[in-house]
This record gives C-alpha cells, sequence and structure tokens, in this order.
C-alpha cells in the first residue's frame, strides 16, 4: 500500500528519514526507459523534488482533485516555496484506481505534453511522489528540471 508519506511516531520512536518508495522508484526507472530508447541521459533522482512531488500528490488526493494548480499555487510556486533552484521545470500528473505503473507510464508516453516533458533532453534531475486518497484511487506526481547551479 502506498503511504501519503507520513511519518507514524510512537512513543520513544525516532523519526524515518524521508524516502523514496518502490514505487516511486520503479516509476522513475521506467522514465529512464523511456529516454534510453532514444539514447537521452537518464534522469537523477532527486530527493528535494521528491518531497514536491510527493506533497503535490497528497495534497491532491486530500483534495480528490487532478490539477497543476491547487490553493492557487502551480508546479513553478512549489518549486520555489522548496526553496529549489531551476533553470527549466515542469510537471506531469496522473490519477487512477487500480491502476498499474505500467499503465501510468503508459498514458502519460501516449500523451504529447506529458512525452514532451519525459523526453526533454534538458532536464536532468527527476522527482516522483505517489499518494492514495480514502477512496484507493491514487494520485501521482512527476516533477522535472534542470537545477540552477549558481
Amino acid at each position: 500500500m502506498i503511504c501519503g508519506g507520513l511519518t507514524l511516531l510512537g512513543a520513544g520512536e525516532p523519526a524515518k528519514p524521508f524516502q523514496q518508495t518502490p514505487d516511486e522508484i520503479k516509476l522513475v526507472e521506467l522514465t529512464n526507459q523511456e529516454r534510453k530508447k532514444l539514447d537521452l541521459a537518464p534522469l537523477k533522482l532527486s530527493l528535494a523534488l521528491t518531497k514536491i512531488a510527493r506533497g503535490h500528490s497528497e495534497n491532491m488526493a486530500r483534495q480528490a482533485k487532478m490539477e497543476h494548480v491547487l490553493d492557487k499555487k502551480g508546479p513553478f510556486d512549489r518549486l520555489r516555496d522548496a526553496g529549489y533552484k531551476y533553470i527549466k521545470a515542469g510537471e506531469n500528473i496522473a490519477s487512477g484506481q487500480g491502476v498499474t505503473l505500467a499503465t501510468i507510464m503508459k498514458a502519460w508516453m501516449d500523451s504529447k505534453e506529458h512525452r514532451a516533458n519525459i523526453l526533454l533532453p534538458d532536464y536532468t534531475e527527476i522527482g516522483l511522489g505517489i499518494a492514495r486518497d480514502k477512496t484507493g484511487q491514487l494520485y501521482f506526481t512527476q516533477v522535472f528540471a534542470k537545477p540552477r547551479t549558481k
């Protein structure tokens, strides 16, 4: 089961560090497999972008809405709020109930705009977040970026 990234603490238990889930990592691998077909460099999994992506997926799940803009904030607002400096960035979202990771990847690749984000050579990093709402609906967010180095 995919959980929304909350850390539950028992008495005296230390907080667990933030980590990508196996499904988030697998979807990054599927993304890089698509890039490899065109001899594009693989995207590096970014913990910072994963936190941003998972936060958006969790927010979509809370509100039961699949939208790029929630609470009057879009992808670039979320990047700025997290302090992530970038040259170029983009976002893909999806949702579904009872869907597989392969199904989500296929839907993104079948969409001109989503495919363009996945295959943009300028991007060097990716974050991926998955969350589930109370009805079992899954929400997916991919955040792509080329970080600013200075």
